[in-house]
């Protein structure tokens, strides 16, 4: 089977609620769209809601990093790409990116980290073998990818030099 790299089937339209009193989508709601789109990349590394049922397991978000690039209004339409950058047994470090769907520009991006979660302890824990090989397969397909440099990007008032 081929893996796409990157990911590429989430998209959303920015809704009116979305919008702030400057005229474009809110700063609050690039984390709620990121997290829409996250979720179809999540199933398509497997963690499906029979995975969720069948081993009482979940993800919980740990840390994430925004990049507000171009601004979104009311209407538009959004399409996302989303890439597994690395993890281990129980962590998974992704970055998506969300672009203006018909004019094509890059409006923001999300560096993620999120990890596996048993529902029974509500603690991190160990994810299957199973899950572990179909991850470490879409990180080999997706190492290929060009690195943005929003990966472990700094915040600073200062220009890094």
């Amino acid at each position: 089977m081929t893996i796409p790299a990157p990911f590429a089937s989430a998209s959303a339209v920015v809704r009116p609620e979305w919008i702030d009193y400057n005229g474009h989508m809110n700063v609050g709601y690039y984390h709620v769209v990121f997290d829409l789109a996250a979720e179809a990349f999540f199933e398509f590394l497997g963690f499906t809601p029979d995975f969720r049922r069948s081993h009482d397991a979940t993800t919980f978000a740990l840390e994430s990093h925004l990049n507000f690039l171009r601004e979104v209004k009311e209407g538009d339409a959004l399409r996302f790409e989303a890439r597994l950058l690395d993890h281990d047994a129980k962590r998974i470090h992704f970055y998506q990116e969300m672009f203006h769907a018909t004019e094509g520009y890059l409006a923001a991006s999300c560096e993620s980290l999120s990890a596996n979660v048993s529902q029974a302890e509500r603690r991190t824990a160990p994810m299957p073998a199973a899950l572990l090989e179909r991850l470490a397969q879409v990180k080999a397909a997706h190492a290929a990818l060009v690195r943005p440099w929003q990966i472990g990007h700094v915040i600073s008032a200062r220009p890094l030099r």
